[in-house]
């Protein structure tokens, strides 16, 4: 259990870390925008239209490394001067209860609007973009690394292991 467990983790921490660099690109890109709107009056719908998919991705990719870190939002009332045992336990019921039907729906939801758009390799309406089935597609890889971390979080529960309640 430890090692899937530690393998989710890595995955999970392995991806975010890459998404990271989109916020550098996202800055980038907006800037190159400004840059050619303000200084050259030139505008590129495309262009544009990039940096809302950048910003999704960014945020859809890093979402399981967020819960990783403990670094999500969660209203801290009585949480932060838990032991790690009650943080744990805590953990594991929000991974059970909240985190797995949320990925649940997001998943069985999702899977017929990305099938679709896959069906059709869509595109922007407005730009000709040919990339909002990827685009889509996220949607998918976002449910997967949640629940990949929610899984990693019950494990780790499960075995006493405090990295999942926010311990180092």
């Amino acid at each position: 259990m430890d090692r899937l467990a530690e393998l989710f983790s890595k995955i999970v921490g392995r991806v975010g870390q890459i998404s990271i660099w989109l916020a550098l690109i996202l800055v980038l890109v907006q800037f190159f925008i400004v840059i050619l709107r303000y200084i050259f009056g030139i505008s590129f719908i495309e262009v544009q239209e990039s940096v809302s998919i950048i910003h999704g991705i960014l945020f859809m990719l890093a979402a399981g490394w967020v819960l990783q870190l403990d670094k999500h939002v969660r209203v801290d009332i009585f949480y932060s001067n838990w032991s790690y045992r009650a943080k744990l336990a805590l953990n594991m019921v929000g991974a059970v209860f909240l985190l797995f039907p949320f990925v649940l729906v997001v998943w069985l939801y999702s899977w017929p609007y990305v099938a679709e758009s896959w069906s059709v390799f869509e595109g922007s309406a407005d730009t000709g973009l040919r990339v909002i089935y990827l685009q889509k597609t996220i949607i998918l890889v976002f449910a997967f690394l949640l629940g990949m971390q929610g899984v990693s979080i019950l494990l780790r529960g499960l075995i006493g292991d405090n990295k999942s309640a926010g311990e180092p």
